[in-house]
């Protein structure tokens, strides 16, 4: 049994494109309360990220003990700031202005647990530079783009839209959506879970 322990739309399609049987829960873990603790420890965007998706699979794998939970999580920096899913389309404005004509950072990291233990993690780093916004772009790209921008901590998705807002990617394209994919493949097919299991 494998379990997604996430409500990302875009981490369920990946999972569901590459052919796994699984299903999805939500954890409950108070993600802001746990950033404002590691970051008041001084903690990197990539500790965060894992810590996050550390707490995420063990909290669902102990809700269901037999279980292969995935857990997830992605921070974005970008001149040592921490940026965060925009609350709304004005706040998601003011983050892309910030991050207009700059490089940032995306940091992803990925867990499998199993009765509260964790079995298995990833950390990936992608780097992804964005041209200069004007207003009018911004006004066409936030009208194109709807809620969607209130779904990811960039305002962006790179599978969309979003790849209008940038001049260089550099990084795995399934760790800037949010998943290791890769690896977490190569974890599952070693313990049974793939293709041949799904078929």
């Amino acid at each position: 049994m494998l379990i997604l322990a996430s409500a990302s739309l875009s981490r369920r399609q990946m999972l569901q494109n590459a052919g796994l049987d699984f299903s999805a829960e939500t954890s409950g873990v108070d993600e802001d309360e746990v950033k404002l603790s590691l970051s008041a420890e001084n903690a990197t965007p990539q500790d965060i990220a894992e810590t996050l998706a550390e707490l995420k699979a063990q909290r669902v794998s102990k809700r269901n003990p037999r279980a292969l939970v995935i857990g997830a999580d992605s921070t974005l920096a970008c001149n040592g700031r921490l940026f965060d899913k925009p609350p709304t389309t004005a706040a998601a404005r003011t983050q892309l202005k910030a991050l207009s004509g700059q490089s940032h950072e995306l940091h992803s990291s990925v867990v499998v647990a199993r009765g509260g233990v964790r079995l298995w993690h990833c950390n990936e780093r992608a780097r992804l530079t964005m041209r200069p916004l004007d207003d009018a772009f911004l006004d066409a790209y936030l009208a194109r783009a709807g809620e969607a921008v209130l779904t990811s901590v960039g305002a962006y998705q790179l599978e969309g839209v979003g790849a209008h807002l940038f001049t260089k990617v550099e990084g795995d394209y399934f760790t800037i959506l949010g998943l290791p994919l890769l690896p977490l493949l190569s974890f599952l097919t070693g313990h049974g879970i793939g293709l041949e299991k799904a078929a």
